[in-house]
């Protein structure tokens, strides 16, 4: 078959696709009304996950999941423009990690906010300014990020989503090689995921720690003999080289993100969720003990407990546990009810699909 022939086939299919794509719009347009009517979210990590799911069992190649995920992701941004328009804050600037993890997530067609603190990203969501904010939780080197459970304890922001991604730190600087680089600029956290590889190989550099690795990245394009650590993104935007990639020092370098919202703790369960919760236990033998044994009498399975200071009181503490399940399964429900009966204070601060990495 000649090239012009295969390249009449594409185009012919492009139409169709094209068809579909804007007859799956007017669907769109009709949910969305349907929404308007009921004051539904126009966000929806259940359906999210499903679509996903949908799409990947229909997949017999030869296109990649990756490839597929990253064509609907698009899809589906544009879908939730079509219902109302999205404004996203996340922990900025522009080009950071959590940026790169609300595109990831959200799309192209939503608009963006970037928030200075944790907190402002909160507060945008809190006062309405923003639909829903990404914040980082965790990661998988350097543990959590207190900033942003400490956040939930006044906040009545729900988590409605989580998303993970692999993280990869890239030295880029203006310079041409590493042997011209005497100061180094980035985050503290960035600086503990890289320490073992800066030690090796950058043992003589001054390590500035700065804001963000935006921030980092703009001052090693103005700076000579510098560099920093930053994303590939970064690199692009600020005109600057990569001299060496991927320096973490675990190839299993991972952060958890979340997406923040109004959204209520009922949302609607799929097959696989997750709920976090917070409490506080009373000053007493083995209390910490006994507000946990429900899960255990429930058989649920607990994914992850944190514990800080409550900044009210000396050595009292709140915990922050993520258990398997969702809100509205009979023993989940049991076992909260159990563990509100025997902590000084608890609350639900959302169930939602489990993520996958982005």
């Amino acid at each position: 078959m000649k090239l012009k022939t295969l390249r009449s086939s594409i185009d012919s299919i492009d139409s169709g696709i094209i068809r579909l794509l804007n007859k799956r719009a007017n669907i769109i347009l009709k949910v969305g009304k349907i929404k308007g009517k009921i004051n539904g979210s126009v966000y929806v990590p259940d359906r999210e996950k499903e679509v996903y799911e949908n799409i990947l069992s229909a997949n017999r190649g030869p296109m990649s999941e990756r490839a597929l995920k990253a064509i609907y992701r698009e899809i589906m941004s544009g879908s939730l423009e079509l219902e109302r328009p999205l404004t996203i804050a996340y922990f900025g600037p522009e080009f950071t990690n959590t940026h790169i993890a609300s595109m990831k997530k959200f799309g192209s067609s939503v608009k963006y906010s970037a928030c200075g603190t944790i907190r402002d990203v909160f507060s945008e969501v809190e006062k309405s300014r923003a639909d829903y904010g990404v914040v980082p939780i965790e990661n998988s080197i350097e543990g959590a990020v207190n900033y942003t459970l400490d956040m939930f304890m006044d906040s009545d922001l729900k988590i409605c989503s989580e998303v993970f991604m692999e993280i990869s730190h890239n030295l880029i600087s203006r310079e041409s090689s590493p042997k011209s680089i005497k100061k180094i600029y980035s985050n503290p956290q960035v600086f503990g995921q890289c320490r073992m590889w800066l030690e090796s190989n950058m043992p003589n550099c001054e390590l500035i720690e700065v804001s963000s690795t935006s921030r980092a990245a703009e001052i090693a394009a103005q700076t000579k003999n510098s560099a920093c650590i930053a994303s590939i993104l970064a690199a692009r935007h600020n005109g600057l080289r990569v001299l060496e990639s991927a320096i973490q020092d675990s190839s299993h370098n991972v952060t958890r993100f979340l997406v923040i919202g109004p959204t209520s703790a009922e949302a609607r369960p799929t097959k696989e969720d997750k709920t976090s919760i917070m409490f506080s236990v009373k000053d007493r033998s083995g209390a910490l003990h006994d507000v946990l044994v429900p899960f255990k009498r429930y058989k649920i399975n607990m994914t992850k407990i944190e514990s800080r200071p409550s900044k009210v009181r000396a050595w009292e503490y709140y915990f922050f546990v993520d258990i398997e399940g969702h809100y509205t399964n009979p023993k989940v429900l049991k076992a909260l009810s159990e563990l509100k009966k025997s902590s000084a204070y608890m609350k639900v601060l959302g169930s939602y699909p489990v993520g996958g990495r982005i």
